[in-house]
């Protein structure tokens, strides 16, 4: 069983930064392909960024140079780094992980952007 658990959500004003983090569990590679996407109300849920073993990474154009998505392979976690956060951020950020075929999904952590 695999389990995704993310952290380091909250309020955050405008402008300001934020640091998510989720550590994988379970049955699951250390070098799976990991992601950060986000849902905000009344929308689709969206790519924010992807980081692949050895660090290589894909990013949504449009965050690319705000979001910043790192790994730590021995502890089975990815990161993601918000800067110049807007409130257009707003949204639950999901963490996935791709192993043998199967995409597993964290429970998701809010984050809001609002003065």
């Amino acid at each position: 069983q695999v389990q995704l658990v993310e952290s380091g959500g909250g309020l955050v004003q405008p402008g300001g930064s934020l640091r998510l983090s989720c550590a994988a569990s379970g049955s699951i590679s250390s070098t799976s392909p990991m992601g950060w996407y986000r849902q905000a109300p009344g929308k689709q849920r969206e790519l924010v960024a992807i980081i692949f073993t050895g660090g290589a990474s894909n990013y949504n154009d449009s965050l690319k140079g705000r979001f910043t998505i790192s790994r730590d392979n021995a502890k089975k976690t990815v990161y993601l780094q918000m800067n110049s956060l807007k409130p257009e951020d707003t949204a639950v950020y999901y963490c996935n992980a791709v192993y043998r075929g199967y995409i597993y999904w964290g429970q998701g952590t809010q984050v809001t952007i609002s003065s």
